[in-house]
């Protein structure tokens, strides 16, 4: 990951728990014809000192063969994302730009044996069911044979990170006025992931005014101290 300015970058600790909470990602990794690709639900561990990102494939996917224990993997995690037209900021001469939050933890991937199946099976379903407001399911309420049989299609993959990058890119380099603007449209906008980036933005400088919280952006502005 190209990080762009100091000050988007997310701390390690903080990534990996960007990660675990999204819980969804691209898994890549590249053999002679290239970069190969899937979408993944994980969960990530603690094991020996060092994050454990682990996930599963059918098996015939061309990525679990690639899982040799030598090469290495990248696990993509992305968050909201949204466009800013340059017309919204309240100074002149910026450039229309994406804000987005996004983590890479990359590392060597191990094929784990299919008696790790039932264990990943049971941790991925317990974090993804604690997300939703009722009583959990789990694969004890599977039919036993289907459930076996399904289990025996996948193959877990152990990605052990060593290297754990993160950028939050929310405008922090813009001046409060701008960083105020911005975030206003954004929380104007339908989509919910605008919505949502206004809502850290607003976290980010908590001391400023924003619209719809009980002052204008021009009272924001005349009150907010010159830098």
């Amino acid at each position: 990951m190209h990080i762009l300015r100091p000050q988007f970058r997310i701390e390690e600790q903080r990534a990996l728990r960007f990660a675990a909470e999204r819980g969804f990602g691209v898994i890549v990794a590249a053999d002679e014809r290239g970069p190969r690709g899937s979408h993944v639900p994980f969960v990530i561990a603690q094991r020996d000192g060092r994050a454990i990102a682990q996930i599963h494939l059918t098996a015939k996917n061309p990525l679990v063969e690639l899982a040799d224990g030598k090469r290495r993997f990248l696990l993509i995690v992305a968050g909201d994302d949204a466009y800013v037209s340059n017309d919204w900021y309240a100074s002149r001469d910026n450039v229309s730009t994406w804000l987005y939050e996004a983590v890479h933890l990359s590392g060597v991937a191990h094929l784990r044996g299919a008696s790790a199946n039932r264990d990943h099976g049971d941790k991925l379903l317990a974090v993804s069911e604690a997300r939703l407001p009722k009583q959990p399911w789990d694969l004890a309420q599977m039919e036993p044979n289907k459930r076996e049989t399904m289990l025996a299609a996948i193959r877990v993959i152990d990605l052990v990170v060593d290297e754990i990058e993160g950028q939050s890119k929310l405008n922090q380099h813009k001046s409060d006025e701008d960083h105020v603007a911005v975030a206003n449209q954004l929380a104007r906008a339908d989509e919910s992931g605008s919505r949502r980036l206004a809502g850290k933005m607003r976290a980010l400088r908590p001391e400023l005014r924003y619209e719809g919280i009980g002052a204008r952006v021009s009272d924001a502005w005349s009150a907010a101290p010159r830098k």
